[in-house]
């Protein structure tokens, strides 16, 4: 028997391939099928079953390319209705793969089709826990996603996840293996840990969720704190449920490659999103206008998620030498499939051809504590509201970049301010995404918040309220 957990650190995922005497299964897989093919291969193992733990909100599962290239059935847990041929499980029921066993146990709160899978080993103990969104380490699923497809408040989700939890896993032995679908940095969640793997029992000892006094704590103690979910969310639930166009296809029609005049008309007859996918140091001294910087060296794909709002969004591509295929590949993890090309050649041709170039004001974080010696200044510090918190700028803003859409609006555009992060990423995009919409009148600042820690600029941790919740006179 082989355990593989696959591990996405940019969606914070984790997939799983298991196999016993020829025989393999894949739990939770990524929109793109060729890694597993090519595990499958490699191993000479023939794909039993695609588990799906319920139906992702975060990503697109391969689940439907993957079953179409092998002919393994999709397997769901009870009250599942998925708009394909798959196989819904009852509760408890047992799957044969190879020597070793998987046992079904229904566990919703997170969506009401939410199964976790026990995997028996073969000698018959009870080995390893495949929780999906029912459990993580440090924290369990949030109740609020699926409230309105069930018709359900987020307390009353919550109810039943304490039920599947102190039900039908806390009575597992403290020595399973607990293999969560997503670790820290997943918005599935609030209070993840960092590690990707765990035994039951150390959870049993040091998950909040799993340590309150009764039904009613545990209700209050998970809905508390919950931010509002990303807006893609949605549609990638609809994806997993109904289905969608074949990965390949998507990859071919995104790799078309366009001169800068090819990519103008795409712009212009379509109306595409010209996304740039360079790291933020090389968009800044000169980008496409209008082009938006979500670099592909960070949280790229939920970045993507949250700031785009329609997945449909008709987008043309400016990456590295490359990089095209790799942008188009994360890209459909999150749904966002109507990529229309990339411009070939990259920027350079793009300024060899003598096209319009646009450029951020950045600056240093030493000549920004000079320009703000001795004067009053508008800052603004798009981190999330927890790192600006622990500490920041006296007379910073916080208006974290999840929330540009909405806050944008309450800019001047006649009043200068200052921008940063905590090391530039998520600035640039702040900043790309204003100067998109006509707004120039600001500065952003070059290494965020480490390099400002490193000035005489003072800075906080008390937290004004009027700085905290979005105001911008």
């Amino acid at each position: 028997m082989k355990i593989e957990q696959i591990y996405t650190g940019c969606l914070a995922q984790g997939a799983y391939y298991i196999i016993s005497e020829g025989e393999a299964v894949i739990i939770d897989p990524l929109r793109e099928t060729k890694p597993y093919i090519d595990r499958l291969e490699k191993d000479k193992v023939t794909l039993k079953y695609i588990f799906e733990t319920h139906f992702h909100a975060d990503f697109v599962s391969g689940h439907v390319d993957l079953s179409k290239k092998t002919g393994a059935p999709i397997v769901y847990g009870p009250t599942a209705k998925p708009e394909f041929e798959a196989i819904i499980t009852e509760d408890n029921h047992i799957f044969e793969i190879g020597k070793i066993k998987i046992k079904v146990l229904h566990t919703p709160g997170h969506t009401l089709e939410s199964s976790s899978y026990l995997l028996i080993d073969e000698y018959g103990k009870e080995k390893a826990l495949f929780s999906g969104d029912t459990l993580f380490l440090g924290d369990v699923g949030r109740p609020d996603l699926a409230q309105k497809a069930a018709d359900m408040t987020q307390e009353e989700l919550a109810g039943m996840l304490y039920e599947s939890l102190y039900q039908k896993i806390l009575p597992l032995n403290d020595d399973i293996i607990v293999y969560p679908a997503h670790g820290a940095g997943s918005a599935c969640g609030k209070n993840m840990q960092k590690e990707t793997v765990d035994l039951l029992g150390n959870q049993k000892r040091t998950n909040y969720a799993l340590n309150q006094k009764d039904k009613e704590s545990f209700i209050k103690a998970v809905t508390e704190g919950l931010l509002p979910p990303p807006a893609y969310f949605g549609m990638n639930v609809v994806m997993n449920k109904k289905g969608y166009e074949s990965f390949d296809k998507v990859l071919s029609h995104g790799s078309q490659a366009l001169s800068p005049e090819e990519l103008e008309e795409r712009v212009e007859f379509s109306g595409a999103l010209v996304l740039d996918v360079r790291n933020n140091h090389e968009f800044s001294k000169g980008f496409i206008p209008q082009s938006v910087n979500i670099g592909l060296d960070g949280d790229f794909a939920p970045w993507i998620g949250a700031l785009i709002a329609d997945i449909k969004q008709p987008i043309v591509l400016v990456t590295n030498e490359n990089k095209e295929e790799e942008t188009i590949t994360r890209l459909s993890r999150v749904g966002f499939d109507n990529v229309l090309g990339f411009l070939k050649g990259g920027f350079e041709a793009w300024k060899k051809n003598g096209k319009e170039i646009d450029s951020i004001h950045r600056i240093s974080a030493k000549q920004f504590e000079d320009e703000i010696k001795n004067i009053t200044v508008k800052i603004i510090d798009v981190r999330k509201e927890s790192e600006y918190n622990a500490e920041h700028i006296d007379e910073a803003y916080n208006q974290p970049l999840a929330y540009v859409n909405e806050w944008i609006t309450q800019i001047d555009p006649e009043e200068h301010f200052y921008l940063h992060c905590a090391g530039g990423y998520r600035s640039m995009m702040a900043a790309s995404i204003l100067q998109a919409r006509g707004y120039r009148n600001f500065t952003e600042i070059e290494g965020g918040f480490k390099a400002i820690a490193q000035t005489d600029i003072p800075t906080s941790d008390f937290v004004c309220q009027t700085k905290v919740f979005p105001y911008i006179s």
